[in-house]
Parts: C-alpha cells; structure tokens; sequence
C-alpha cells in the first residue's frame, strides 16, 4: 500500500480571504491526500518550517494579496536552504500571467488562476508527485 500525498496548503502574509484555501483542501482530502492546513498570516519561515516538520510532498501557497513576487521567491529560496528539492511547490490566486510565466522559471512549478476546477489541481498534484 502507497502512502497517502502528503500537501501543506497555506496563506501567506496579511491576505484574510481563505475561503478558496479551505475549498482546495477539502478537495485534496477527500481525492486522499492528507492537508495540512497552516491558517492565515504565516510568513514564509512558518511555512517552510511547517513543510519540514510535517514531511510533505507539496506546498499549495494560495495568495490574493498581489504580494506572489516576494512570497514566492522567498519560500523558493528557504527552500533551496533546506535541500526541499523533492517538494513539489504551486500556489493559486491573483497573479498575472508575466508574473506567473517569471514565478515559473523561478521554481514555482505551477500557478493555478481563479475558476480552475479541484480536479485538474488534484490531477496535476498526483501526476507530478507519482512521476
């Protein structure tokens, strides 16, 4: 029996909209992944440290707050210095498609906009993680 694909989903900095965070995780959970939620206002410290301590898989940053372009490369970059290379990171939210196509290339492997349905993020997290 495989272990189950283990996802931190988490919102970053001072965005209080976590509505969408919830809905992803309830999906995640019920496709058999095991969440774990982190709650609003964690920095990206709080975030890498909760990833290493919980032994995931993928780190899901959902952000609304148009702050991706010093989240992202900051949890990036915590991530590096913690060798976290077998952690799959993506995120969701507000981000225009030049920061995301530049996020890419920065090591966010994918960036899902609003209205993407649960079952491509869940397919997408089972593809890159059984690979």
């Amino acid at each position: 029996m495989s272990k189950p694909i283990r996802v931190l989903v988490a919102k970053v900095g001072l965005d209080g909209h976590d509505r969408g965070a919830k809905v992803i995780a309830t999906a995640l959970r019920d496709a058999g992944m095991e969440v774990i939620y982190t709650g609003l206002r964690q920095t990206p410290e709080m975030v890498v440290k909760t990833a290493l301590q919980e032994d995931v898989d993928v780190i899901g940053i959902s952000i609304l707050s148009g702050a991706h372009n010093t989240v992202f490369p900051r949890i990036i970059e915590l991530m590096k210095e913690n060798e976290m290379e077998g952690v799959l990171l993506i995120g969701g939210g507000i981000i225009p498609d030049d920061d995301s196509k530049n996020l890419n290339t920065q090591g966010v492997a994918r960036l899902f906009p609003p209205g993407t349905s649960t079952d491509e993020i869940v397919e997408y997290i089972k593809g890159k993680i059984s690979a």
